[in-house]
C-alpha cells in the first residue's frame, strides 16, 4: 500500500513531541518533526500549567509535519498525562487557568474528602489508587479556593479532552483519560455522579465520554487557516499517555507484567474487567481505561521524576549533566549504600533533589551519597526495590505468576535501572519501544480510521517496527540480600 502518515501530539510533564508516523502497511516508521519543554508556571495562588503556551506548541507541530508530508498526513492524536483539566464557561472561556498537580493546595484534601465520603466507599465506587493529585481532590480544593470558578463552569475538560476542543470545537471526554480522575465509576461506565454530589461538585459539568479512537472531525476554520493545514481528521487515541503506551506494548507468550518508565512509574497488567476488593483497596492499586475499554490494573509509583529533577538543579548549578552521563557516573559509583522511599512526600514536590535524598539517607541513619553519580545510584536502585515491592503485590492481588516485565518509554533507555528491575525481580525484563505512547496513539489512530483491524495487529505492527532488548537477572543473592533492608528501612521510617 502507498505510505500513509499520522501525527502523534504528545505531551508528557516533562515535554510535548510531535511525532509523525509513516505505515506502509507492514511497519511504522516515526519521525520526530518538533520537540518542546513543557514549563510550569508559579503564580501568586500556586503551580500552573502554561496551557496556552502547550497549545500552541502543539499548532505549530501540526504546522511543521503538514509542511512536509501534505495531503499524506491524514490524521492527528493527542495524549497528555492525567488528572489534570480545565474548567469552561458557557461561552466557552477557561474560568481559571489549569493547575499543575505538583501544586500543594490538595496536600491535606484527602482527609476531609474521607469525612464526608468514607475511604472504602470511594474506592468501590471508582477503582482508583489513593493520590492527593487525583482530579477529585483537586475539584475539592477548589471548591474552597475559587468557588466562583466552579459556579460559572458548563464543561469540566481533561487536558487532551481541552486541546481537542479548542482544535475541533467537541467537548467530549476520551474514555481512557477520564477514568484517571476517580470521578468515574467503572461499574456504570459512566461518571460517580453520586459522589460528586456528595462532595459538593456539581455532575452536569461533566462531558459526554467517547471511546478511545473515535473521530472528533475535522479542525476548525480558524485553525485550517491559521495553520495551513487542510483536510486533517482529528481523532481522540487513548489520550491518556500510558494508555497509549499499554497498546503499543508487544504480545508475550508468557504471564507478564507492564512497567510504562519516565516521570512515573506505572507497573501493572491488562485485565478484561476492573478489580475491585479488598485486597486491591489495601494494595492502593488502580483500575485506569485501556484503548478497547480493557482496565489497566496498575500501581503509579514515582518514576525517574526524582532524576529529572537532580539534573534540573544540577543544571541550575552549572553542571549540565545529560541523562546519559548520569546513568554512566551511577554505573561506576559503589552499589547497595543507601536506600530512599521513592514516595516519601518532599520527593513529590520541585525542588533541591540531591539535597532531598541526602536528608532521607541521614534521617533513616544510612551513609549519605554526596557526588552525583553515587546519588543517582541510590535513586535507580531504590527505584528498582520499589518495583519489587509491588510486582510481588500485583502477583498476590492478581493471583497469578508474572513470568516477564516489559518496560516501554524513555525510561527503557535507562540501562541501569533496567538491570537493576532484573536483578530486584528475579525476572526476564525486555525493553521498547522507546517511543512506546507515540506508536500507541498512532496505532490507535489507524484502528480508527480502519487502516489497521484489530489490537492483535496492530501488536505485530510494533514488533516489525522496532528493536526489543532482554535484560536477565544478575547479581541475585546481592538483590535478595538488599530487598529485606530496603523493606525495613522504608516501613520503619513511614510508621514513625
Amino acid at each position: 500500500m502507498e505510505k500513509i502518515h499520522v501525527l502523534a501530539l504528545d505531551l508528557g510533564a516533562e515535554s510535548g513531541r510531535a511525532i509523525v508516523g509513516a505505515f506502509d502497511g507492514h511497519t511504522i516508521e516515526i519521525q520526530e518533526v518538533h520537540r518542546f519543554p513543557n514549563l510550569s508556571v508559579r503564580l501568586p495562588d500556586g503551580l500552573h500549567w502554561d496551557i496556552l503556551y502547550l497549545f500552541n506548541e502543539v499548532k505549530k507541530g501540526i504546522r511543521l509535519a503538514y509542511k512536509q508530508y501534505g495531503e499524506s498526513l491524514i490524521s492527528l492524536g493527542i495524549d497528555t498525562w492525567g488528572v489534570d483539566h480545565a474548567l469552561i464557561d458557557a461561552k466557552g472561556h477557561m474560568t481559571f487557568l489549569p493547575y499543575h498537580y505538583r501544586d500543594s493546595r490538595t496536600d491535606h484534601v484527602m482527609e476531609e474528602v474521607f469525612s464526608i465520603v468514607p475511604k472504602d466507599k470511594i474506592f468501590f465506587q471508582t477503582g482508583i489508587q489513593f493520590m492527593s493529585i487525583n482530579t477529585l481532590y483537586q475539584l475539592r480544593s477548589l471548591l474552597q479556593t475559587n468557588p466562583i470558578a466552579i459556579q460559572n463552569a458548563k464543561t469540566f475538560l481533561t487536558i487532551p479532552d481541552l486541546l481537542n476542543y479548542w482544535l475541533t470545537g467537541k467537548r467530549v471526554s476520551e474514555f481512557s483519560i477520564a477514568t484517571t480522575t476517580q470521578c468515574y465509576d467503572p461499574t456504570s461506565k459512566n461518571w460517580a455522579y453520586s459522589l460528586m454530589e456528595k462532595i459538593g461538585i456539581p455532575g452536569d459539568i461533566f462531558p459526554e465520554i467517547v471511546s478511545s479512537g473515535t473521530i472528533l472531525g475535522n479542525l476548525l476554520p480558524y485553525v485550517t487557516q491559521e495553520l495551513g493545514a487542510y483536510n486533517l481528521q482529528v481523532v481522540a487515541p487513548a489520550c491518556h499517555d500510558t494508555a497509549s503506551a499499554v497498546l503499543s506494548i508487544p504480545k508475550s507468550h508468557v504471564p507478564s507484567a507492564y512497567l510504562s518508565s519516565g516521570t512515573w512509574s506505572l507497573l501493572g497488567i491488562e485485565s478484561p474487567n476492573p478489580i475491585i476488593n479488598q485486597q486491591s483497596l489495601a494494595m492502593n492499586f488502580t483500575n485506569e481505561g485501556g484503548f478497547d475499554g480493557s482496565i489497566r490494573f496498575l500501581k503509579n509509583i514515582t518514576g525517574l521524576w526524582i532524576v529529572q529533577e537532580c539534573k534540573r538543579y544540577w543544571q541550575s548549578q552549572g553542571n549540565n549533566y545529560s541523562y546519559a552521563d548520569l546513568t554512566d557516573l551511577a554505573n561506576t559509583a559503589a552499589g547497595h549504600q543507601a536506600y530512599i522511599d521513592t514516595e516519601w512526600p518532599e520527593f513529590l514536590k520541585p525542588g533541591n533533589m540531591p539535597d532531598k535524598v541526602r536528608q532521607y539517607c541521614a534521617l533513616t541513619n544510612q551513609p549519605v551519597p554526596q557526588d552525583p553519580g553515587s546519588i543517582i545510584r541510590c535513586v535507580l536502585e531504590s527505584l528498582a526495590l520499589k518495583y519489587k515491592e509491588e510486582f510481588d503485590a500485583l502477583e498476590v492481588v492478581t493471583d497469578q505468576h508474572i513470568q516477564q516485565l516489559n518496560i516501554v518509554g524513555g525510561g527503557s533507555q535507562n540501562t541501569l535501572l533496567n538491570q537493576c528491575a532484573a536483578n530486584a525481580l528475579k525476572r526476564k525484563v525486555v525493553t521498547g519501544p522507546v517511543e512506546a505512547t507515540a506508536f500507541g496513539n498512532i496505532l490507535g489512530q489507524l484502528i480508527a480510521l480502519g487502516k489497521v483491524e484489530t489490537i492483535d495487529r496492530a501488536k505485530e505492527i510494533v514488533s516489525n517496527s522496532c528493536t526489543l532488548s532482554t535484560y536477565q537477572p544478575q547479581d541475585i543473592e546481592e538483590w535478595q540480600t538488599a530487598y529485606p533492608t530496603y523493606k525495613q528501612l522504608v516501613n520503619d521510617y513511614r510508621n514513625e
